[in-house]
């Protein structure tokens, strides 16, 4: 059987002094407006941030209808009367919106209206509660116009690199392998000391041609635009670092794909710092992490080298680097990197990300080594 919660006692009445406090709290907050009207809509009460906000002071406000405060065009369409009746109804009403100042100006407002009865269900009146939200608006229409540009500037880069790897495949490499097939051609046709000058030329052929391949698919690895971030990093180290003679780990709590614009940056930044640990990190392992958090993914790449490679751009210029740094910052994110002698090296960023479709396709935690 369960105990019965002790009796609280009788309810303590209000003293008028806590009513006056309240009163005077209401009447003296300055970044919200707060007011109320009579059921039709007239100013009742005025407070400070009213007047702040709405540039009234009480006594030139007061009896008016509220509807004073909204564009001709929504009084025209019987916006401010609706609003009220949906109070009525629901209890409540939250909307965003142009509001209009004394002078005329406009701001973008937050308001809650509350619908104010009685214990026998009379309407009294109405609870106005109005935020200047015009900062905040100007702020996030300006974060989405650098995303648009973001965006714009990261399909321009794709699509001129997917251009320049076109050409090198389609041209220089083509190119390059008829050559090669010319040079073993003639290698069978003349005699032993000039056939294996031919062999070495046809050798130093294919090297080239193999370099110009690798970086043919630097420059636009395929199905980076077809599969997910996951298994395009996935792909990457299996058939590219893989290669390198690394031993690869990699681990993310992608929940949802990422905006193709933050996917791309993303590898592009892993990718940059993968080519810096083969090439001055002398290490055997590296260990690729990505997790969501704060509304935007933070990856780390780890290598188990020596701890030289964040030394080495102090030394001699490093363009990848700063390529790296660029991009996230240029995401509106943050690019670190830290290591230690003989305690490997460890490249960390983080990018916001931006809307995306989620996607069920995508396992939480996924792991591969």
């Amino acid at each position: 059987m369960t105990a019965r919660p002790p009796d609280p006692g009788p309810r303590r009445p209000v003293a008028p002094q806590s009513e006056t406090a309240f009163g005077l709290l209401v009447q003296g907050v300055l970044d919200y407006g707060i007011f109320m009207l009579d059921p039709e809509g007239h100013v009742t009460s005025w407070n400070a941030g009213a007047e702040r906000i709405k540039g009234y002071r009480a006594d030139e406000i007061t009896g008016r209808h509220f509807s004073v405060f909204y564009p001709p065009e929504e009084i025209a369409a019987g916006k401010p009367h609706r609003e009220l009746e949906i109070a009525v109804a629901e209890g409540r009403l939250e909307d965003e919106g142009w509001r209009i100042r004394k002078d005329g100006s406009r701001f973008w407002a937050n308001v809650v209206i509350t619908a104010l009865f009685d214990e026998t269900g009379k309407l009294h009146g109405f609870g106005k509660v109005t935020r200047d939200m015009t900062e905040r608006r100007a702020a996030e229409q300006a974060l989405s116009e650098r995303r648009g540009l973001f965006a714009h500037l990261v399909r321009a880069q794709e699509a001129e690199r997917q251009r320049i790897a076109w050409d090198v495949h389609d041209d220089s490499i083509q190119a390059m392998v008829a050559v090669g097939m010319r040079l073993q051609l003639l290698s069978r046709q003349v005699p032993e000391p000039v056939a294996a000058e031919l062999a070495a030329l046809d050798t130093a052929v294919r090297e080239a041609v193999g370099r110009l391949r690798n970086l043919s698919f630097r420059l636009h690895p395929p199905g980076i635009d077809r599969h997910g971030l996951a298994e395009s990093l996935t792909l990457h180290l299996d058939d590219v670092v893989r290669g390198w003679g690394l031993a690869t780990e990699f681990s993310h709590d992608l929940r949802r794909e990422p905006a193709p614009e933050t996917a791309i940056t993303i590898f592009r930044i892993v990718q940059e710092a993968l080519l810096n640990v083969h090439k001055h990190a002398r290490a055997r392992t590296v260990r690729l992490e990505i997790t969501s958090v704060d509304g935007g993914l933070l990856t780390r790449v780890t290598d188990d080298g020596s701890g030289d490679a964040l030394a080495w751009p102090a030394v001699h210029p490093h363009f990848g680097v700063m390529e790296m740094r660029e991009r996230a910052e240029t995401a509106g994110g943050w690019w670190t990197m830290h290591s230690g002698s003989g305690a490997g090296t460890t490249v960390e960023f983080w990018v916001p990300d931006l809307p995306a479709v989620p996607t069920d396709r995508l396992p939480y935690a996924e792991e591969t080594s």
